[in-house]
């Protein structure tokens, strides 16, 4: 079976990091048609629309798509992208790794984030010359899909992270429905308050597992437990649909490294793992999880972990240990 995917290498580094991970998913004895596609500011700059038509519908109907980066333009960029596979969760692991200093060695998480509500909705206005509003959005049916999703990824039980003690009518909707249906499917869950949590994973991020959050609690605490682990090079993330599914680094464009070559590809590869286990293809994942480990044990590592490496070193490292 042939896998078809949308390649949007996007803006800065990721026009290095992605031609890695194409690499390393060709280096595999699995059969993928890969199509590529423009978006991000460089295309605003040229007087463009930074998502062309062509790109999201690429992304809608491929089996999968792999990402790179957004700049200044990623709110019309990458927020369109998910909504066009339907992506109602963003699954993001956090983890350390042998030979990688971390801040908390024993961090081991995966932060399972709401992907298309909250205040990311894009409800914002100005009412005044000198008065913005932003509405917040948030459904029973959104956050029941978010539970569901939960329940069988976790079905162990996870913690609910929200803030219904300030945000009644809000995050009170978003805890009590992801509560039910983990009551319903017989899930344990524990709560805890965003802020208190923010703290806690600071401090003993080994008490949580898998914590499921509104939207921008999830952007933010995952980008916290990044600087637990190592920093923004090592997080994966996959944004899930029902039929479809976008993986992405969760760095940035990184524009202070863009054009240098020294940007850790582990966060793009270690997405396209996370693709393969989404395409049915575990072995292969697990092979190239395999490998990046190695290769961040024992090197080479690019400058953001300490080392003098190259995105080429890397790549090349990674895919000797194939």
């Amino acid at each position: 079976m042939t896998h078809e995917i949308a390649v949007i290498p996007g803006d800065g580094i990721g026009s290095e990091v992605i031609p890695a991970a194409i690499e390393v998913l060709e280096a595999l004895e699995v059969d993928f048609e890969f199509t590529e596609a423009e978006a991000g500011d460089h295309l605003l700059e040229a007087g463009r629309e930074p998502l062309p038509e062509a790109t999201e519908a690429l992304a809608a109907e491929a089996d999968a798509t792999l990402f790179g980066a957004a700049g200044e333009t990623a709110a019309d960029v990458i927020i369109p992208l998910r909504a066009a596979v339907d992506s109602f969760v963003n699954v993001r692991p956090a983890r350390t790794y042998p030979g990688v200093d971390a801040v908390k060695s024993e961090t081991d998480l995966v932060f399972l984030r709401e992907n298309t509500e909250g205040v990311y909705a894009g409800h914002e206005d100005d009412l005044s010359e000198n008065l913005s509003t932003l509405t917040r959005v948030v459904t029973d049916e959104a956050a029941e899909r978010l539970a569901e999703y939960a329940c069988e990824y976790a079905p162990e039980g996870f913690t609910i992270a929200h803030k219904a003690n300030v945000m009644r009518k809000t995050d009170g909707r978003f805890r009590d429905a992801v509560a039910r249906v983990a009551e319903e499917n017989d899930v344990e869950t524990d709560e805890v308050l965003i802020d208190a949590l923010a703290m806690h994973l600071v401090l003993r991020p080994e008490e949580y597992d898998v914590i499921v959050t509104p939207n921008l609690a999830g952007d933010v605490l995952s980008d916290l437990a990044a600087g637990l682990v190592g920093g923004l090079g090592l997080l994966p993330s996959a944004n899930v649909g029902p039929e479809r599914a976008l993986f992405e680094p969760v760095h940035g464009s990184a524009p202070d490294i863009a054009g240098e070559g020294i940007a850790n590809p582990s966060a793009t590869i270690l997405s396209a793992a996370m693709l393969l286990d989404y395409l049915a293809e575990p072995e292969a994942a697990e092979r190239v999880r395999t490998a990046v480990e190695a290769t961040l044990e024992a090197g080479p590592r690019t400058p953001d972990l300490g080392g003098e490496g190259t995105t080429e070193d890397v790549t090349r490292a990674i895919l000797s240990r194939l």
